[in-house]
């Protein structure tokens, strides 16, 4: 006989494992977790050190290692995508830096029909319930905007090194503000970052949610268990089949199957379980059960590119990261929690608009005092220094696929960058930023040129075509699977239940159900959709909106909740 569960989670990584741990908070629930990659043992210094984070990515240990098809508007190349193949998801394997993204973010979410309760202080709540902020110097972070006590541990950045003070010098002379939290009051500014670490270790989600909890009699976690497809009867699904370790093929019944696979795998999920497209599930011949056309579509990311500069002085990391010095950063690590290996270098930048036409930040940076990239290649032997740049909310639009039946068989993938006049304007914006702001007069000590694109690249269209050649996604994929009312065709997910239209039994929860992109990394936003999301789905009172201020550039003022009186004072 199948076994039957209460929830099933398809994907142990970042939003499965906050909603697993909610869920199964009440001891008569059952909950099984279905996680398709490995186990994130705490032995594995390549998923717990925070440096370490090159050696996961592209590896088939730890990474799905997708491919978009030919970009059409990037020349017609592949670009690679990393996402998690381990418990945890991509928070055992991304950058660990932990951006909630601007308050107009979730302003804009809440404008759309039936996304009233997505505003930002409504989500700010969430945001707080699941924090313990760590300030560099180690006290509590707690405040109006910031939470103290919950399960995800974030430790501020310290920017010890003298190449961040010149960054931050330099980003003011450039006329930019400096601000106290860029998770805060006000986001734009350039700041200190938080990292998802801990004590110098990597603070993912399962770390955070899954093990603390594991021991749990209501809750079953099965690694190397690929979900196959959705077991329906009519318009209700009823389980899954799912094959373990490559081998065994296992099916289990729920009252209620929720994907967590994320943008890229729960649209294939769902269109391999007949939910999606009709024609697209024709051409394959996969038997329609539900046609939901907005599958998969709305496929949204942020684009970047480094900019790097060599260095005049000693004062770079690269030293430290020498094969000959590898043992001493493991020693440190290892035994005492510190060095370079405790961090993951990203540990300072900021938010900027390039444009007085966008209502709040269009571009993010981040700083790291070394020129390198993902691979470890380096365009200089010495010391150098570079910063992360692209525009944050391009109206660029693209998709996920199916292009078989096999689950096995990646689907067809394309954001299509580079595809609006906008976003070229953007990029081009961004680029002449983040060189005025590194080529301004704190940075004169150190200075010794730029390395890439190299002084050549000046005019528009050549810095276009260098992004075309150069640029990396931020792996920052969302969207697919987008929140909405039935009215709106391309919608999925309700945004009241996280149900799918059409189906019952049958719920989303990762960054797929995004509206649009918020203007930074996607994990915090990602757990606090889950953090929601849990109570929705276990019938709890949502929390109540808070009662604060936050800055936006157009209003001049601070803004209250709808229909506080402090709206209407004269501004200060």
């Amino acid at each position: 006989m199948d076994k039957q569960y209460d929830y099933v989670v398809v994907g142990g990584g970042s939003a499965g494992a906050a909603i697993a741990n909610r869920l199964s908070a009440d001891a008569g629930t059952s909950v099984l977790v279905l996680e398709a990659g490995r186990s994130d043992t705490i032995l594995d210094p390549f998923i717990h050190m925070p440096a370490a984070l090159p050696f996961p990515i592209g590896s088939r240990l730890y990474d799905w290692r997708y491919e978009t098809d030919p970009e059409p508007f990037m020349g017609g190349r592949k670009v690679f995508h990393a996402r998690g193949k381990v418990l945890g998801g991509s928070s055992s394997i991304n950058g660990m830096i932990f951006q909630r993204g601007n308050p107009m973010d979730y302003q804009r979410w809440a404008a759309d029909p039936g996304m009233e309760t997505w505003d930002y202080l409504h989500c700010l709540p969430y945001f707080k319930r699941m924090e313990a902020l760590h300030l560099a110097d180690g006290s509590n972070g707690a405040d109006d905007w910031r939470g103290g006590d919950g399960p995800l541990h974030l430790e501020r950045g310290k920017a010890e090194n003298p190449l961040f003070d010149a960054f931050f010098a330099a980003a003011q002379e450039a006329g930019y503000p400096l601000t106290d939290d860029v998770n805060g009051y006000r986001q734009e500014g350039f700041a200190r970052f938080d990292r998802n670490v801990k004590r110098g270790r990597r603070w993912s989600a399962a770390r955070a949610y899954l093990h603390p909890v594991e021991k749990r009699s209501n809750l079953t976690i099965e690694t190397l268990a690929r979900v196959t497809k959705v077991l329906t009867e009519g318009n209700r699904a009823v389980g899954v089949d799912y094959v373990r370790a490559g081998r065994v093929r296992r099916t289990v019944r729920a009252g209620e199957v929720i994907l967590c696979g994320g943008a890229i795998a729960t649209p294939q999920l769902l269109q391999l379980s007949g939910i999606g497209d009709r024609s697209l599930l024709s051409t394959y011949d996969v038997p329609l059960v539900h046609h939901l056309p907005g599958v998969g579509e709305n496929l949204q990311d942020h684009l970047e590119v480094y900019i790097q500069y060599a260095s005049k002085q000693p004062v770079s990391i690269a030293p430290g990261l020498r094969w000959s010095q590898r043992p001493k950063v493991g020693f440190q690590w290892l035994f005492q929690r510190k060095g370079l290996g405790a961090t993951n270098h990203f540990e300072g930048g900021g938010f900027a608009r390039s444009n007085d036409d966008v209502d709040y930040p269009n571009l993010m940076f981040h700083f790291l005092p070394i020129a390198i990239r993902y691979d470890g290649s380096s365009p200089t032997e010495g010391h150098g220094y570079q910063v992360h740049i692209g525009p944050m909310y391009a109206d660029t639009r693209g998709w996920v696929r199916i292009r078989s039946r096999d689950p096995k068989v990646h689907p067809s993938m394309q954001f299509n960058y580079l595809s609006t006049p906008n976003d070229k304007r953007e990029w081009v914006e961004a680029v002449r930023v983040a060189r005025d702001i590194l080529n301004q007069p704190a940075f004169a000590p150190y200075n010794d040129g730029e390395l890439s694109p190299g002084a050549a690249v000046e005019t528009d269209e050549q810095i276009l075509e260098w992004v075309r050649k150069d640029a990396e996604t931020a792996l920052h994929p969302s969207c697919t699977a987008k929140m909405g009312p039935d009215s709106d065709e391309m919608a999925v997910t309700d945004p009241t239940s996280m149900r799918v239209h059409g189906m019952e039994g049958l719920r989303v929860v990762d960054a797929s159900v995004f509206p649009y992109v918020t203007n930074g990394n996607i994990y915090a936003p990602t757990m606090m959709v889950a953090e929601k999301a849990a109570d929705l789905i276990a019938g709890n009172t949502p929390l109540p909106p808070a009662d604060v201020a936050y800055y936006t550039h157009r209003g001049e003022r601070p803004l209250w909740p709808e229909g506080d009186p402090r709206n209407d004072a004269p501004p200060a």
